[in-house]
C-alpha cells in the first residue's frame, strides 16, 4: 500500500470488477450517456441564451441547472471511463480529495438550486401579480450566488473533515469514485466527531433544501385547489411538472444514499443507485424539460427551422 508519513497517497478505485466484455459493454454505455449529457445540457444552455423569450427567471435557473449537471457529472464520469477503458484503477490522494471536493461542491449547489426553483414556482403560481417586482435580475443573481456559497462552505468543512482522516486498514475503494461511505471504511484514526460533523452538513443541506421545496409546494397545491376548472389547473400544474420530477428523482436517489446510514447491505445496490445519480439523472434532466415544457418545444423547434432553411 502506497503511503508516506501522513497515510496513503494512493488509492485504488475497485469499480465494478466486471470481466473485460463486460467492463466494454458498460463503457460504452456511459460514453454514450455522457455525450447525451453534456450535449444536452450545453444545448439547453444555448438555446435559452439564444432565446429572448426564455430570458426569464425560471430558465434563468434552469440553465444554471443545466451547468451544474454537465459539471458534476464531469467530475464522475472522466474517471469511470478510464478504469473501465484502461483498467487503470490508481487515483493519487490528491486528486481523490479534488474529485470529492467538486462532486460535493456540484451536488449541494444542485440541492440549493432545485429549492430556489420551488421559491421561483411559488412566486409564479401563488403571487403572479407580484412576480416580476419579486424576481428581479438581481434577486435571482443573488439566490443562484447564495445557493452556490452555501454549497462552498459545505465541499470545503466536509473534504477537509474526510481528507484529515488516517487511511491505513487498505487504500482499496470497493467504489468507482471518491464516495464518503467507502473512504470512511478506510479510516483508521477518530472519525466519530468529524463522522457526526459530516452528516450534519448533509442532512443540513438536504433538509433545508426539502423543506423549502415541500413549503413551497404545499402553497402551490393549495392554490391549485382554488382554480375552478379543470383546464385551468392543468395548465397551472404542468409549469411544474418538470422541476416537480426532477426533485424527486435527485433527492429520491440523495436519501436513499446518505441518510439510510452505511453504505447499507448490498453494495452493488449503492453502486447502481449512484450510477443513476451521477449518470443517468444528469442526462435525463434536459430531456424531462424539454419535453414536457411548451416554450422550450417551441424554441427548439425555430432552431431546427432555422436549421434546415440554411
Amino acid at each position: 500500500m502506497a503511503e508516506n508519513g501522513t497515510g496513503v497517497v494512493e488509492f485504488v478505485l475497485m469499480g465494478f470488477q466486471l470481466q473485460a466484455a463486460q467492463g466494454m459493454g458498460l463503457f460504452i454505455v456511459f460514453l454514450a450517456c455522457y455525450v447525451i449529457t453534456l450535449g444536452g445540457n450545453l444545448g439547453m444552455i444555448l438555446l435559452i441564451q439564444s432565446n429572448p423569450r426564455l430570458h426569464t427567471p425560471m430558465y434563468f435557473f434552469l440553465g444554471h441547472l443545466s451547468f451544474l449537471d454537465s459539471c458534476y457529472s464531469s467530475v464522475i464520469v472522466p474517471q469511470l471511463l478510464e478504469t473501465l477503458g484502461t483498467h487503470k484503477m490508481i487515483i493519487t490522494f490528491e486528486r481523490c480529495a479534488t474529485q470529492f471536493f467538486f462532486f460535493t461542491l456540484y451536488a449541494s449547489t444542485e440541492c440549493f438550486l432545485l429549492a430556489v426553483m420551488a421559491y421561483d414556482r411559488y412566486m409564479a403560481v401563488c403571487n403572479p401579480l407580484l412576480y416580476t417586482m419579486a424576481m428581479t435580475p438581481r434577486m435571482c443573481l443573488g439566490l443562484v450566488a447564495t445557493a452556490y456559497a452555501g454549497a462552498m462552505v459545505n465541499s470545503v468543512v466536509r473534504t477537509g473533515c474526510t481528507f484529515s482522516f488516517s487511511f491505513c486498514k487498505s487504500n482499496h475503494i470497493d467504489f468507482f469514485f471518491c464516495d464518503l461511505p467507502s473512504l470512511l471504511k478506510l479510516a483508521c484514526s477518530e472519525t466519530s466527531l468529524r463522522e457526526q460533523v459530516i452528516f450534519l452538513l448533509a442532512f443540513l443541506v438536504i433538509t433545508t433544501s426539502t423543506s423549502v421545496i415541500l413549503v413551497s409546494y404545499l402553497f402551490i397545491i393549495r392554490a391549485i385547489l382554488k382554480i375552478r376548472t379543470a383546464s385551468g389547473k392543468a395548465k397551472t400544474f404542468s409549469t411544474c411538472a418538470s422541476h416537480m420530477t426532477a426533485v424527486a428523482l435527485f433527492f429520491g436517489t440523495l436519501v436513499f444514499i446518505y441518510l439510510k446510514g452505511n453504505m447499507g447491505k448490498s453494495l452493488w445496490e449503492d453502486k447502481i443507485v449512484s450510477v443513476f445519480y451521477t449518470v443517468v439523472i444528469p442526462m435525463l434532466n434536459p430531456i424531462i424539460y424539454s419535453m414536457r415544457n411548451k416554450e422550450v418545444k417551441e424554441a427548439l423547434k425555430k432552431v431546427l427551422r432555422r436549421m434546415k432553411v440554411s
